[in-house]
């Protein structure tokens, strides 16, 4: 099932760069509880991110389709502070930054 959750945020991208949220470092906690609710901890490149509603909304409803999965909690968390360094190497050679 984590694999499959992992894929499907591998689905949502920030509007403003071409890298997934997963790849991103976006995604802080994912915890998958024993009643199948989700609940995700993510965050924003910046905290005035102009897209973040809909990225968690995007974030909410993939996961959400997932077969298995219930209701979905995404939560939006500011610590720690996200930086380059949290993302992946294939996200950084995609946008240059290695």
């Amino acid at each position: 099932m984590e694999e499959r959750i992992v894929e499907t945020l591998k689905t949502v991208f920030d509007p403003e760069i071409p890298v997934d949220v997963y790849n991103l470092g976006l995604i802080y906690n994912i915890d998958l509880h024993d009643d199948c609710s989700l609940d995700v901890d993510m965050t924003m490149t910046a905290p005035n991110c102009p897209a973040a509603d809909f990225i968690m909304e995007d974030v909410r409803l993939k996961l959400q389709g997932i077969t298995g999965i219930g209701k979905v909690n995404v939560h939006l968390v500011f610590e720690p502070e996200w930086d380059k360094d949290m993302m992946s190497e294939e996200a950084r050679l995609e946008l240059g930054w290695l």
